[in-house]
């Protein structure tokens, strides 16, 4: 994957396959490193299967027998001079944490934030919650489903695509004065 962007995309929806009902994504850059994690209160792994998901050929998939999404992630994450962890519970989630060094060569661009994070809103189960926050020397911010939710009320779902585009922009918004 070229992006990070689409490493948080596919471990989302790795999360949401795991029955979370919250995914909290955060994006920090301090002192020229970025650090990007996915917390999700879904079925978690057992520790032996955990032991293993960074091996490609280790997946819960029925369709191929190749999950190539962590591998790639920590491969990119070390190519830089960083690293990833994930810890997880069975019957409490999943945390995957990777950090990269924005000053190698080798980092890849964080990619399309507001796009990634307004297409997991809209195509979310309607019982799933998403957290944004995104940090910067300059501030944080925080993007929560359960929030807007809240100001639309139970007739206007997140699927709805002028919701999309609004959440598209908010976040491109608020990203845009951290920078």
């Amino acid at each position: 994957m070229k992006e990070l962007s689409l490493h948080i995309l596919d471990i989302a929806q790795n999360s949401i396959s795991a029955g979370a009902r919250l995914v909290e994504l955060d994006v920090a850059e301090r002192d020229g490193w970025l650090t990007l994690r996915v917390v999700d209160d879904g079925k978690g792994m057992s520790p032996e299967f955990a032991a293993r998901v960074t091996d490609p050929f280790t997946t819960t998939r029925t369709t191929r027998k190749v999950g190539l999404g962590l591998p790639l992630l920590r491969l990119a994450a070390e190519q830089t001079g960083g690293h990833m962890t994930l810890e997880s519970q069975l019957g409490k989630g999943t945390t995957v944490t990777a950090v990269f060094d924005q000053g190698n060569i080798d980092c890849p661009p964080l990619g399309d934030i507001p796009a990634t994070v307004s297409l997991l809103v809209q195509g979310a189960p309607d019982q799933l919650e998403i957290i944004y926050t995104r940090t910067t020397g300059k501030g944080s911010f925080c993007f929560d489903t359960r929030q807007v939710r809240e100001i639309l009320g139970p007739d206007v779902p997140l699927s709805t695509p002028d919701v999309a585009l609004w959440v598209r922009d908010y976040i491109a918004e608020n990203e845009a004065e951290l920078m």
